[in-house]
């Protein structure tokens, strides 16, 4: 799963690449620190001629603003354990900074969102898809007076060590739901 979007290459048919967090030419002594690399969607050789041409919908390391020199002290980095505390989602797709954060790290979210292209159009439709696919299980589940916690489950509990696509969105979507479901199934996420 991509450390930046939440997208799995493997099912929407995208490379990935070893993304360097600082980068390397920012840090050359942080080029192999484990604590500076992650996996991130977009190969460099196919998945950029694909998008050639749409610089605004580049994402993740391979965005326009991730080319420059990365402010650590202001970017949230996907190592951070409590990182997802920083963003919220809304169900048009955008990643927001969320609420109840200080005024500094309403601008640390901000400016990550902003430096990776987190709100590409690319990734919002992905995620607008997701949601709204969401919203219809979970009003299915609703009418037919079946467990939402076994629906949200499906998308927060591991399969095979993997999380599904958009985790996040799924936890923000469900809310209290996918707390108790994490809580009870998959405890070493909460």
């Amino acid at each position: 799963m991509c450390c930046y979007s939440e997208v799995r290459p493997d099912q929407a048919g995208l490379g990935l690449h070893i993304e360097h967090v600082e980068n390397k030419s920012q840090n050359p002594h942080r080029t192999f620190d484990y604590n500076n690399l992650a996996a991130c969607a977009l190969d460099s050789k196919t998945d950029l001629r694909a998008f050639r041409g749409l610089a605004s919908e580049v994402f993740g390391g391979h965005a326009p603003g991730k080319s420059e020199a990365v402010d650590i002290h202001r970017f949230v980095s996907c190592h951070q354990p409590d990182c997802s505390r920083f963003f919220a989602y809304l169900s048009d797709g955008r990643i927001v900074s969320a609420d109840g954060l200080s005024v500094e790290d309403q601008e640390r979210a901000s400016y990550t969102i902003a430096l990776l292209n987190l709100n590409s159009p690319f990734l919002r439709d992905l995620r607008q898809r997701w949601w709204d696919e969401l919203e219809t299980l979970f009003d299915e589940h609703i009418e037919q007076d079946m467990s939402l916690h076994c629906l949200a489950g499906i998308d927060l509990v591991p399969r095979e060590n993997q999380l599904s696509p958009f985790f996040s969105i799924t936890r923000n979507f469900f809310g209290q739901i996918a707390e108790e479901v994490i809580e009870q199934d998959a405890p070493y996420l909460a």
